[in-house]
């Protein structure tokens, strides 16, 4: 491991909310600083939706900031297993631009894929910011063992993010994905994870410790990343 992995312990899940999103802000506004805008990915899941109602209280330059998510299931826009759709619905009230990777449902999760990576082609790039989940199981993002692991953990440098089709599907959310790939998450100028539960705890230590031979997906992720990162975990 050729990076600097910080962690950060919280009390309870409201604590570790006001630290994700005074870090996500920070990033934000050094970025508009920097170049007049930010583009960063966040993940879906309910860990981290109480950073983002946080953050979008943030007086914050919202029509500079572009937000993505870091992994979309293939279901229609408005579908609860939309990640988009939660993040619209916090974000774009606000004059942020949220861009839909997966406009529509399709059963053809290799084509969602190649649209989400054209899409990603025309934003500005690196990352200023990825925030990632770790599932029970390892997985982070939607980069989970099935089919479609080693091309999203080892395709092209270039390629940003590709379909996958999870093998076992997760119950509950039994459906295909688009995933940031391992090159679009590692590039990131910042990578936080955020976390909660001593399970999932001892699954990332694991993965860490085992680095480029764990069989989780979050340590192939984080295997030899050489950006700072930073994780924020509670009870």
């Amino acid at each position: 491991m050729t990076t600097e992995i910080e962690w950060w312990e919280y009390d309870d899940a409201a604590e570790l909310a006001d630290a994700v999103a005074g870090d996500i802000q920070f990033v934000i506004e050094s970025a508009i600083d920097a170049r007049g805008s930010a583009v960063i990915a966040l993940a879906g899941g309910k860990t981290p939706l109480p950073a983002y109602e946080k953050l979008a209280k943030a007086k914050l330059d919202w029509k500079r900031v572009t937000i993505i998510p870091s992994d979309e299931r293939i279901v229609p826009l408005g579908d609860p297993l939309s990640n988009v759709t939660a993040l619209g619905k916090t974000f774009i009230p606000k004059g942020a631009r949220v861009i839909p990777v997966v406009p529509k449902a399709t059963d053809d999760y290799k084509a969602a894929g190649r649209s989400a990576d054209a899409l990603m082609q025309d934003l500005h790039w690196p990352l200023d910011l990825c925030v990632l989940g770790v599932g029970g199981d390892g997985h982070t993002a939607s980069i989970f063992p099935g089919p479609d692991f080693d091309e999203a953990l080892n395709g092209p440098r270039e390629r940003r993010a590709l379909g996958v089709m999870p093998d076992p599907l997760p119950p509950e959310a039994p459906v295909a994905r688009v995933t940031l790939s391992r090159a679009g998450i590692i590039t990131a100028r910042a990578l936080l994870i955020a976390v909660t539960g001593d399970a999932k705890r001892k699954v990332i230590e694991d993965a860490i410790s085992e680095g480029a031979g764990s069989p989780y997906p979050i340590g192939r992720v984080l295997a030899d990343v050489e950006l700072p990162v930073d994780i924020h975990w509670a009870p």
